[in-house]
């Protein structure tokens, strides 16, 4: 049988020790050189095996200042829901959705974008085809809580005053209300959902942990043509929120 790789053996006995309370929730480890020679390995090893404990969210590492026992985080419910009003005809009750929602957020959008292949291929245009990209960042309560980068082709947008997202008479209405104002009605919206390991960029943006990990929805939208008209990828931190989708039942 192959051995166990060193790394994960001194990360099975440190995790061995937070568990029985050597180290309680908030407390800052030893320094890594100095655990590094309590367990008889080198500097790469004990990187190795604490990034595997942060990435477990057993610890989390503070720029500059060292690593720690993670204190638990309340991790509130984001609901998706097909509802068109997010009432209290929903039987998730509207006061579950106002608790940590998202209620303030930056935009910053590009236009004539080529689309990348995969977008392109998303979008059904051409690769190369202007779009208008627009990054945001969703804060409740001012801290960071969800990321997206959405696409709109320009074929369908350009010359109309909703052609940046976030400007013009129906800035911040929506994907549904900003095309409807130009004769483009939505009729579907389909969500992938995946689970992935956060990048150090979206770590940074969002206040947690290189390799946490986090739920990605491509999100596309679709007219009544099926025809896409806007494509997103979202990217929202499992530790802070449980991702949950609500569906109505169509009546025949």
């Amino acid at each position: 049988m192959p051995r166990e790789a060193p790394y994960l053996a001194v990360a099975a006995a440190l995790r061995a020790r937070i568990l029985a309370g050597e180290w309680p929730m908030g407390a800052r480890l030893p320094a890594r050189a100095r655990l590094a020679v309590e367990y008889g390995v080198g500097r790469n090893v004990m990187q190795r095996a604490m990034d595997r404990l942060i990435i477990d969210g057993l610890l989390e590492g503070r720029a500059g200042s060292g690593t720690y026992v993670r204190a638990p985080r309340e991790r509130l419910r984001l609901i998706r829901s097909r509802h068109r009003e997010r009432g209290a005809d929903s039987p998730l009750g509207s006061a579950m959705r106002q608790r940590g929602r998202a209620d303030a957020w930056d935009a910053h959008s590009q236009v004539r974008v080529p689309a990348p292949d995969a977008i392109a291929e998303r979008l059904a245009i051409s690769p190369g085809d202007r779009c208008v990209r627009t990054h945001y960042e969703f804060l409740a309560d001012g801290h960071p809580v969800q990321l997206s980068a959405s696409w709109e082709p320009m074929a369908v947008t350009d010359g109309t005053p909703i052609v940046l997202p976030e400007r013009g008479p129906l800035a911040g209405k929506g994907v549904v209300e900003r095309m409807r104002s130009i004769g483009v009605v939505i009729s579907t919206v389909v969500e992938v959902p995946r689970p992935a390991r956060a990048t150090q960029a979206q770590a940074n943006l969002l206040g947690i942990s290189p390799g946490d990990l986090v739920l990605q929805i491509e999100r596309t939208i679709y007219d009544t043509d099926r025809r896409p008209v806007e494509t997103a990828d979202i990217v929202i931190p499992d530790v802070r929120r449980e991702v949950v989708y609500e569906f109505g039942v169509d009546w025949p």
